[in-house]
């Protein structure tokens, strides 16, 4: 028997299955379960759970019978596959159907180019989508500004959600949230290694990295300070922390200085993987 998906997730890897659980999360979720199907050959984890537990389709490519009353589609496989998926989506996909695109530095133009003129929002979520206490940044294509409400209640179940008028801002959101906690699992390695050189076992260094940051970002999101108000106030003049600080700061601007390449960094591939398809 026919089904009347109204949502089709494109590509149920990590970051599909986490915004697919986050909308079934609650008995009132943003989306039904027999309203979603997935589109993925060799579907992740989570998603296959969904299959099992919660009657999701799943399916290896998007036939036109699935398509035919899709209000939306969300766009979350890899960009560098992107080409290879487009042409049979622009198949597919009703003119009606709007689409949302989280592959990073692919551009509202290319997106247009490949599916067609349409109504289409990109957004940038981050892997904490998977325990609901991520950040999405979107921005929509003049026809895809009468999505923001629906766009805005799917992606509010990953975390908080922000819209930006301009769409070259989206470089920067990859390489500040979008990578952003890579960055802080990189410096959570970095406090357990450099705990179990003093010699800590691994075990309690691991630990000790892991609840210090988790403690850190709980202070951060609940003090209403600023992370320098913070900083400061458990930095005391000439004590321990100091010490720690004033090597963090050193020579050649120090980790401030690091952050700020790393992110440029991020921002520029950002930019190159939406100019240059052909080279990713």
């Amino acid at each position: 028997m026919a089904q009347n998906f109204r949502i089709a997730l494109i590509g149920g890897g990590n970051m599909g299955g986490a915004l697919a659980a986050g909308w079934l999360r609650t008995k009132r979720g943003a989306v039904a379960a027999d309203e979603l199907v997935v589109i993925d050959p060799s579907p992740g984890e989570v998603v296959q759970d969904l299959a099992s537990q919660s009657g999701v389709a799943v399916l290896p490519e998007l036939t036109a019978d699935a398509a035919a009353t899709l209000e939306l589609a969300i766009l979350a496989v890899k960009p560098q596959i992107f080409e290879q998926v487009a042409t049979s989506l622009a198949d597919a996909l009703p003119v009606s159907t709007g689409v949302v695109s989280i592959m990073a530095g692919v551009t509202l133009n290319r997106l247009t180019m490949a599916l067609g003129e349409r109504a289409i929002v990109r957004a940038m979520p981050n892997t904490a989508a998977a325990v609901g206490a991520g950040v999405s940044v979107c921005v929509a294509n003049e026809a895809g500004e009468a999505l923001e409400k629906t766009v805005t209640r799917l992606l509010k179940t990953a975390g908080t959600v922000e819209w930006v008028a301009d769409e070259r801002m989206i470089g920067a959101v990859t390489a500040v949230s979008g990578s952003g906690p890579a960055y802080v699992f990189l410096l959570a390695e970095a406090l357990a290694g450099a705990a179990f050189a003093e010699g800590l076992p691994r075990e309690l260094a691991d630990k000790l990295a892991r609840e210090t940051i988790i403690g850190a970002g709980a202070l951060l999101a609940k003090s209403g300070k600023s992370p320098q108000e913070l900083r400061r106030a458990v930095t005391s003049p000439n004590g321990t922390t100091q010490a720690a600080v004033d090597v963090l700061m050193g020579a050649g601007g120090g980790l401030p200085e690091l952050v700020r390449q790393a992110v440029a960094a991020a921002e520029r591939r950002s930019r190159q993987m939406g100019q240059d398809p052909g080279k990713r």
